[in-house]
């Protein structure tokens, strides 16, 4: 059974696709009480995330903001941390890259601990924080704008630092992934910055569970086409498979 915050991210999820669901199909689909699912109502009517209706909830348009830190982290915990570690066996020793801020890209963080003379660009102060007890892992930050909730940087600053450097590769995670429209963002700063990035980088390596597909912000960085390595997992969509294979993207897809 899903915990509070798995629960919730999930329906903050449904609410983004049906614009509308009802407590009694909730409480049956999560296994909960209505008491349960109501409160779970409540407190992400107040967050924003959507907006409390009779017998139910329907979207808010501030629905494709994203959830604080904590709540991303916890979400598909497991997941993450899996592709992480897959995504950290693709970086060699002596390389130079970006990393990303957000949980996923921290679980990567994480996983290179045991390499050697790598140099680490990151606008993530989690990511950062993460290779603290990297010994061998040279870590650059882009400085800029701190956006607390995130815990990362932006800004014109950060985007005139990037420029300044060319990298092996950029490790990308993504808000929203769709197969017409490529890689989105709720948040155009955002944006701005992992386009500055893309420039910067040779080789494009996007990391992201299945529950980013189908999913857009409003702000688009790249074009599916653009990505050189997919991480993803087995719940990827078949035409969004389809299509990046036949773009010529090199798909890493993990059983979880």
């Amino acid at each position: 059974m899903l915990n509070t915050i798995e629960r919730r991210h999930e329906i903050v999820q449904l609410v983004y696709k049906q614009e509308r669901v009802q407590v009694p199909e909730l409480a049956q689909l999560f296994g909960v009480s209505t008491v349960t699912i109501r409160n779970d109502l409540n407190e992400l009517d107040e967050k924003g995330l959507l907006v409390r209706s009779r017998g139910g909830a329907v979207a808010s348009n501030r629905l494709t903001q994203e959830l604080s830190l904590k709540e991303k982290h916890d979400a598909n915990r497991g997941i993450k941390e899996r592709l992480g570690k897959f995504a950290a066996s693709l970086i060699k020793d002596g390389e130079s890259i970006i990393l990303d801020s957000g949980t996923t890209t921290e679980e990567v963080a994480k996983n290179l601990t045991s390499h050697h003379s790598v140099v680490v660009m990151t606008n993530g102060l989690n990511v950062a924080h993460s290779l603290l007890n990297a010994p061998s892992v040279e870590v650059l930050m882009t400085g800029g704008t701190l956006r607390k909730k995130s815990l990362s940087f932006y800004g014109r600053q950060a985007e005139q630092h990037l420029q300044q450097y060319h990298f092996d590769k950029l490790v990308l995670g993504v808000d929203g992934f769709e197969k017409d429209i490529g890689i989105t963002t709720h948040f155009e700063l955002e944006a701005l910055l992992n386009r500055v990035m893309f420039e910067v980088s040779r080789e494009i390596i996007v990391v992201t569970d299945s529950s980013k597909f189908n999913r857009k912000g409003v702000h688009k960085i790249i074009a599916a086409s653009e990505i050189n390595v997919l991480v993803t997992d087995s719940g990827i969509p078949a035409e969004i498979k389809t299509a990046l294979e036949i773009a010529g993207v090199r798909l890493h897809i993990l059983d979880l």
